[in-house]
């Protein structure tokens, strides 16, 4: 049996062995699968790189390379040595196919240069590693290994020395001098083919003097920065492992089977590769755990990083690394953004936090991103990574009082700009007074009620966990405050779920200091909401609760607001003669304080009441003397919701063309100011007029665009709903 002969033989026995088909062995390998038959038949000859793939992906290390034909040689540009310095691959790799296919494009061109970079712990150097092993035959000089991590000071004449010490020059003939040194080190690169791998590079001046003029060299580099400086590299930006490749990860490592608890420790990772492999070891290291134990460990956000600890790695000291290359100004900031509890949020918002112009937070926002500490998921907004905000939560921020006053800035900044961009929403509503701290950051400009709405639509979710966070940090008038703008916006949007939320901590916020007159308004926008999503029941014990507190301190406009809400929840529950009555009164009142807004607004709901009644006709011309004031103070969203009201009125008179006109300017006003709600009501209440004459097909029509803009109208609350089911 010839040499050749036996590596293909061994090869296929221990590929059967290990449950590999060629296609499978080719995937891991990179190799195609018609080469690997090749060898395994002794038709092709293998090759060094080959033989450490195989090993590696075969646990068979040192068991092939020996068996490799003796006369194999490769051609070289030169008789100097070949260096050949690769760390072994970990078999355990998953994922990455895409960007090892970018990898390999960019390092196919003449003097082709690609960084690799992301956040530490990603798997930057598994991944260089990885590929440079399947490239390294195409190399007749080799590949030389270098690890940048000792040379921080970016001096490149030591790098110089080391590799012209690896490539045979002896140490008596390389120049002191950096200048020559540098320039010998591109002489002996002059003719090689030579895949330079340089890791953990700091910076692109610290590499740049390191890339050889020589087009048959390569240079495949990683780094914690994106080295943007670097104009003529290709980057690839290495993120989280998709979900499957985690889990894969962690059974491949582990041995366990995959299921919903390996699925919760890969997520509890972050499906970072450095937090899986060590989740792994210590599973391996404990064998009275199984995964749910280890599940249950990591369950506890504030102690997640430390239990991702196994005894040599950590992904603190991991993340330290790229948190010593901040400047003070660009650690701070890092710090001061976990302070904000939200997702992500925008160059406003961190320039509260850092009490710094917005000019020089944006260029440190840009200097962590270029690091990879901070994420980018919109041009104008930054997220955390989950572990990296609990690092820098914990490590970074190191001065407390720097992130008390921090989130007092925040929060100020945050019901300052709210507050004006419900003053575009609704611009005449009731606004208490508000003091803020000399200093608090100027609010974002708006323009009109598009802006507000975008700028709401963009920040609400941080604007609700502000809320509750201020609850529990006690800054309780903060947290009502923000409930209270945030209110006209989820009436807006019907976002119910985190109008209730917000109003619950408002309240219980407003009892904490005594402020009965939050306490009372709170109450009733609680009434509202609960009313606005059909929970009659619960709506009319808030109005009770909010009557009492207004009727308390004496608030007759707070007293006359409820009465006119709680009028619409008698309405809705069928109780017109009460709902009528509690109009009616709140309508006179609002009358003589000279209030045209609320008054039109009561008068809509008294409309609703009289069609309700039989009196369509009189409802109306009712809707439409509303519709003449809405339009007159500038109120589209009103001027919708009255349009809608008179539609709903022809139509009980079967005047179905003019119930058809005020629908279709209902839509348009509605489709204008972005009320998805409206506009499905309206276009519901054309589709009802459509069956109502006959054109089912025009009616169905309809009635799916209604569903596409808003489905699920509540039949209690929307009478054109009712209609279109009878």
């Amino acid at each position: 049996m010839t040499e050749r002969a036996t590596f293909g033989a061994e090869l296929r026995r221990r590929r059967k062995a290990a449950g590999l088909s060629l296609t499978e062995l080719a995937a891991r390998t990179h190799y195609s699968k018609g080469y690997l038959s090749k060898v395994e038949t002794g038709l092709s000859a293998p090759n060094p790189a080959l033989a450490a793939l195989c090993e590696a992906e075969l646990d068979a290390e040192g068991q092939l390379t020996p068996l490799l034909p003796g006369g194999l040689v490769r051609r070289r540009t030169r008789p100097d040595v070949r260096p050949s310095g690769l760390p072994p691959a970990t078999p355990s790799f998953t994922g990455r196919t895409t960007e090892l296919r970018a990898i390999r494009t960019a390092l196919e061109a003449d003097g082709g240069v690609c960084v690799v970079s992301g956040m530490g712990g990603v798997g930057k150097t598994e991944l260089a590693v990885r590929c440079a092993h399947r490239l390294e035959s195409g190399f007749a000089d080799g590949c030389l290994f270098i690890d940048l991590r000792g040379h921080e000071s970016g001096d490149p004449t030591a790098i110089h020395d080391r590799v012209l010490r690896v490539l045979g020059v002896p140490a008596d003939r390389i120049p002191a001098d950096p200048a020559d040194r540098a320039a010998l080190y591109r002489s002996r690169l002059r003719g090689r083919s030579l895949l330079l791998v340089l890791d953990n590079a700091v910076s692109a001046a610290q590499v740049r003097p390191l890339l050889p003029a020589e087009p048959k060299c390569r240079v495949l580099i990683t780094s914690r920065s994106r080295l943007s400086a670097l104009d003529d590299a290709a980057h690839v930006t290495l993120d989280m492992l998709p979900l499957a490749a985690a889990v894969d990860l962690f059974t491949t490592v582990t041995g366990a089977p995959a299921g919903a608890a390996v699925t919760r420790v890969v997520r509890r990772c972050a499906r970072l590769p450095l937090a899986i492999r060590i989740a792994a070891a210590r599973l391996r290291a404990h064998p009275a755990w199984d995964v749910a134990e280890l599940d249950r460990r990591l369950e506890d956000e504030t102690a997640r990083l430390g239990e991702l600890d196994d005894g040599e790695r950590t992904l603190s000291a991991a993340f330290s690394l790229s948190v010593q290359q901040l400047s003070a100004a660009e650690s701070r900031l890092f710090g001061l953004l976990t302070v904000h509890p939200g997702t992500d949020l925008d160059l406003h918002s961190a320039s509260a936090l850092s009490a710094l112009s917005l000019r020089e937070t944006d260029h440190l926002l840009d200097r962590l991103h270029e690091a990879h500490l901070i994420t980018q998921p919109e041009p104008d907004r930054y997220g955390f990574h989950d572990l990296l905000r609990a690092f820098a939560a914990e490590f970074v921020l190191t001065d407390p009082e720097d992130g008390m006053k921090a989130f007092s800035r925040l929060t100020a900044f945050a019901v300052r700009s709210a507050a004006q961009a419900d003053k575009e929403l609704t611009p005449h509503r009731f606004v208490p007074e508000i003091a803020f701290a000399p200093g608090t950051p100027e609010p974002v400009r708006m323009d009109d009620g598009e802006m507000a709405m975008s700028w709401f639509r963009a920040e609400w979710p941080g604007l609700v966990a502000l809320c509750r966070t201020a609850r529990d940090r006690g800054e309780h008038e903060r947290c009502w405050q923000l409930a209270f703008f945030l209110r006209d916006f989820f009436f807006v949007a019907k976002l119910w779920d985190p109008w209730l939320e917000t109003h619950r901590w408002a309240r219980a916020s407003a009892e904490a200091i005594g402020d009965t007159w939050a306490l009372a308004t709170t109450t009733a926008n609680l009434g509202v909401a609960h009313v606005d999503r059909g929970d009659l029941d619960e709506a009319s014990a808030y109005y009770g609760e909010a009557l009492a507190l207004f009727r308390r301190i004496g608030d007759g406009h707070g007293e006359t607001t409820t009465l006119a809400h709680s009028g619409w929840a008698e309405h809705y529950r069928g109780k017109h003669a009460e709902a009528l009555r509690d109009l009616r009164q709140a309508h006179a009142s609002y009358v003589r304080d000279g209030n045209r807004r609320n008054a039109a607004i009561t008068g809509r709901g008294i409309a609703l009441v009289l069609t309700a009644t039989g009196r369509a006709a009189e409802a109306a011309a009712l809707a439409a003397e509303t519709l003449a004031v809405f339009d007159e103070l500038g109120l589209d969203l009103d001027a919708a919701m009255a349009l809608n009201c008179v539609g709903w009125a022809w139509y009980h008179t079967e005047r179905h063309d003019l119930a058809a006109s005020a629908y279709r300017a209902a839509a348009e006003r509605a489709e204008a100011c972005g009320s998805h709600y409206e506009a499905a009501r309206a276009y519901t209440g054309l589709g009802n007029v459509a069956a109502a004459e006959g054109s089912m097909a025009l009616a169905a029509e309809l009635w799916d665009r209604a569903d596409g803009i808003h489905p699920d109208l509540d039949q209690v609350m929307v009478g054109e709903a009712r209609a279109r089911t009878t």
